[in-house]
């Protein structure tokens, strides 16, 4: 899936002097390549993670997750601080990048007024109903959620990013990241209860 090795083996004939000029050039790629290997790659598995749940499509994930490694490479040596958001900035604006070509309705806008009037479900029965729920069920629930709500949601439960963290990667301050975590809950465990009932109600029949 990672095409960094593939975009770095192009190589062509050059005589003696020109390829001892481009010596010094081929090792800074490879030592670039190196410290690549080394810092980002770990995050793979969380950048595809984050790419399946936006995008909801295994292929579609795939797709994007490539783009976003050939993006972070290209931009590797901008980055500062911890490789983690860094790269799963890059994913998320890919992801939305391509649903907005592909699936606009699932980037429409909500409103955050109505967001921020709920409150925090750090420890309440929601954030209960989301941890002892069967995975099955859950995951179906997730995938139903609006993207700027399942968002949030996959990188603080999964990703067990801070605020601080998914307010940079999602571009939002910390407030609103807060808001849609206690509204994205709130509907993950509305969703949870109505079919839980639905299945009580069919065992009864």
């Amino acid at each position: 899936m990672f095409a960094t090795d593939q975009m770095l083996q192009h190589e062509t004939r050059r005589d003696p002097p020109q390829a001892r000029e481009a010596a010094p050039a081929v090792r800074s790629s490879d030592q670039s390549k190196g410290r690549f290997e080394q810092v980002v790659l770990p995050h793979l598995d969380a950048a595809y993670n984050l790419a399946r749940w936006l995008t909801r499509n295994d292929h579609d994930a795939q797709d994007i997750v490539q783009d976003a490694m050939l993006r972070a490479f290209r931009f590797f040596d901008g980055l500062r601080g911890e490789p983690k958001p860094w790269l799963l900035a890059i994913v998320r604006n890919c992801c939305f990048t391509w649903l907005q070509a592909n699936r606009p309705a699932d980037t429409v806008a909500f409103n955050e007024t109505l967001a921020e009037l709920l409150p925090s479900e750090d420890d309440g029965p929601e954030a209960l109903a989301v941890r002892n729920s069967d995975r099955k069920m859950l995951n179906t629930a997730i995938d139903t959620l609006p993207a700027p709500f399942r968002e949030v949601l996959i990188l603080r439960e999964l990703e067990d990013l801070s605020y601080k963290d998914i307010a940079r990667i999602a571009e939002v301050p910390i407030g609103t990241v807060m808001s849609r975590l206690a509204r994205a809950r709130r509907m993950l465990a509305d969703s949870l209860r109505a079919t839980h009932n639905i299945s009580r109600t069919q065992v009864h029949k």
